[in-house]
C-alpha cells in the first residue's frame, strides 16, 4: 500500500459497467507529510475520501480484495482515509 492525496474526482461519459456504482478518484502519490511525488494514478474510492485527504491505496491484486471490487477489473482502490501518522516518534500527519 502506499500514501496518496486525493486531487480530483475523475467523471466518465461511458464506461464498461465492471464495477458498478462506483466513484473515480484522482490521486497523487505522496510522503506522510503530503508532500506530493507527482505520480498519478486512478483509484477506486470504497471509503468515501475528500479532495485532498491522505489515503491509502492498493494497487494490483490486492486492490481487488474488497466487497466492491471482488474479482472486478480494477488496478487501484483507495482502502482507508489517515488519521495520524506517527514516524520514529514524531507525528508527521494529523487530520
Amino acid at each position: 500500500m502506499t500514501f496518496a492525496r486525493i486531487a480530483g474526482t475523475v467523471v466518465l461519459t461511458r464506461r464498461a459497467d465492471t464495477v458498478p456504482g462506483a466513484r473515480f478518484l484522482l490521486v497523487e502519490a505522496c510522503t506522510p507529510r503530503l508532500e506530493g511525488r507527482g505520480e498519478y494514478l486512478v483509484a477506486v474510492d470504497t471509503v468515501g475520501a475528500g479532495e485532498g485527504e491522505l489515503v491509502m491505496v492498493a494497487q494490483g491484486p490486492s486492490a481487488r480484495n474488497t466487497e466492491l471490487t471482488d474479482r472486478r477489473s480494477v488496478d487501484a482502490v483507495i482502502c482507508g482515509i489517515v488519521d495520524l501518522v506517527d514516524q520514529d516518534g514524531e507525528v508527521v500527519f494529523r487530520k
